[in-house]
């Protein structure tokens, strides 16, 4: 009796009616608990299901387990499930694959969605010939080009962009022309080249000068002058090029002049194009011009500058000048900037300058900077200069031309027998 009267005054102060509220009593023999959890445990949250496939969890569980999941891991999941691979999912591995330039990866997803039952559209379309063409897979990308049913403009693009990549520049230009009387037939073609990426128009005037079609790029030009581009400055900077390297400096300067606004590409352009041709007083002139009118001058512009004051005879004096807006402008540390300070300086026969500025090159790879300091060692008769340079190269595995260890025999050829033998052993 003691025992029980013990154990009821013991549970007394149990909270008996705390429990009948957190519990549900069914019948007499069935009681039910409510869930317990732990108090620092979150609850779970659902799964959100989304018709968006991201392969961003892909990812972070790679980085977690450091195994590497590939494409082709992927496809043989969908594959081994008996599961279709969403849309949605297949754009994300054309995006990646576009990125890393994967030809193998490109090849297999290429093939997995071939041989599948699912219907592109014609901007997945556009997505998948831009993955092959980004992977070297040309070949296969002309194929499905000319299997598609349906082209647009970024369809053109893309594999005209693709020819001019591997410097197929005769079928790049026959694309365009063919697009261009599909669009005519279509009665589209007014609008079609201010629609067509500047950068197309760009690459196609580049293709008109390697397979010296002239023609083809003034009419180019006249039906941009048709449509109302005249003052677009990303077609005309193009043109201005494009005229100079074809030594028609009068249409180039008219294509200049049409301009309500010059740039620096635009600037640039002209300065070219009259040093390719040896005007480099105009050249000098423009380069102030530029100045007046403070418009910022680039690398190229520096290095055109420096070719034409590598041609004047006036000691080197413009070349000091430039050299000093260089360096005003922070450009001197520029490989394309140095390896001109280095030409002109050594055609000056400022050869202390040239050495100086070739010591002070970061890029000691850059084999532009090495023949200018060698031609400059050879233009001066500086012939044991050169062939100390030429052993110089060599320990820096630098490959010479023929034609500049020729030049360098034939500065050496009053010189003792010993360093001709020396320039014998090196060649």
């Amino acid at each position: 009796m003691e025992m029980l009267s013990s154990f009821h005054s013991q549970t007394k102060a149990f909270p008996w009616k705390l429990m009948q509220r957190r519990c549900r009593i069914n019948s007499a023999h069935e009681i039910k608990l409510p869930q317990l959890r732990c108090p620092n445990q979150k609850p779970i949250k659902p799964l959100k299901t989304t018709s968006t496939v991201n392969i961003s969890w892909i990812k972070k569980l790679n980085n977690k387990t450091k195994i590497t999941t590939t494409t082709t891991d992927i496809l043989r999941l969908f594959d081994s499930l008996s599961l279709p691979v969403p849309p949605d999912l297949y754009t994300c591995l054309i995006k990646e694959c576009t990125i890393k330039k994967n030809p193998s990866t490109a090849l297999d997803l290429h093939a997995h969605i071939k041989n599948t039952n699912f219907r592109p559209t014609l901007v997945f379309l556009n997505r998948l010939l831009l993955m092959l063409v980004s992977c070297g897979q040309l070949c296969i990308a002309r194929q499905l080009f000319d299997q598609m049913p349906v082209k647009d403009l970024y369809s053109w693009a893309v594999i005209i962009l693709g020819y001019i990549d591997v410097a197929d520049y005769q079928e790049s230009i026959t694309l365009f022309v063919n697009m261009m009387m599909q669009q005519q037939q279509l009665c589209t073609t007014s609008h079609l080249l201010l629609e067509f990426p500047s950068w197309i128009i760009v690459c196609l005037l580049k293709a008109c000068v390697c397979t010296f079609n002239m023609e083809l790029g003034k009419q180019v030009h006249g039906l941009l002058l048709k449509l109302g581009s005249s003052s677009d400055i990303s077609f005309m900077g193009s043109l201005i090029s494009f005229y100079g390297k074809f030594g028609c400096l009068e249409d180039a300067n008219f294509v200049f002049n049409q301009l309500l606004h010059h740039n620096t590409v635009i600037w640039t352009a002209k300065i070219v194009n009259n040093c390719r041709e040896g005007h480099f007083d105009d050249v000098l002139r423009d380069f102030i011009e530029m100045g007046r009118k403070e418009i910022k001058k680039n690398s190229f512009t520096f290095s055109s500058v420096l070719k034409a004051c590598a041609g004047l005879d006036d000691d080197g004096n413009c070349g000091r000048q430039v050299h000093a807006s260089a360096i005003k402008m922070g450009l001197e540390s520029n490989d394309y900037v140095q390896c001109g300070l280095v030409d002109m300086y050594g055609k000056c026969g400022l050869l202390r300058d040239a050495k100086r500025v070739f010591g002070m090159i970061s890029n000691k790879k850059n084999i532009a900077c090495w023949n200018a300091m060698l031609v400059g060692y050879v233009k001066n008769g500086s012939c044991v200069e050169a062939v100390k340079f030429l052993y110089q190269m060599k320990a820096a595995g630098i490959e010479v031309q023929e034609s500049l260890i020729e030049d360098v025999r034939i500065i050496c050829g009053s010189l003792d027998r010993e360093t001709k033998e020396a320039v014998m052993i090196h060649t």
